[in-house]
């Protein structure tokens, strides 16, 4: 069932069974921290320049 194994997304190598996808746990910390510094984002409908609501406190 491994025949047609995905490497490693961060540096290509095998993926392991324990960090599958990834190969080690430094490539987990890697995408871990890629995701934290926003360098992933998911797609969503709103525009990146959409003002804030307006805040009622301050009519």
């Amino acid at each position: 069932m491994n025949g047609a194994a995905k490497p490693c997304p961060i540096c290509g190598e095998p993926a392991d069974v324990l960090f599958k996808p990834f190969c080690s746990k430094r490539c987990t910390q890697i995408d871990l921290h890629r995701w934290f510094g926003e360098n992933y984002r998911i797609e969503t409908g709103e525009a990146p320049d959409d003002p804030a609501p307006p805040n009622r406190d301050e009519e």
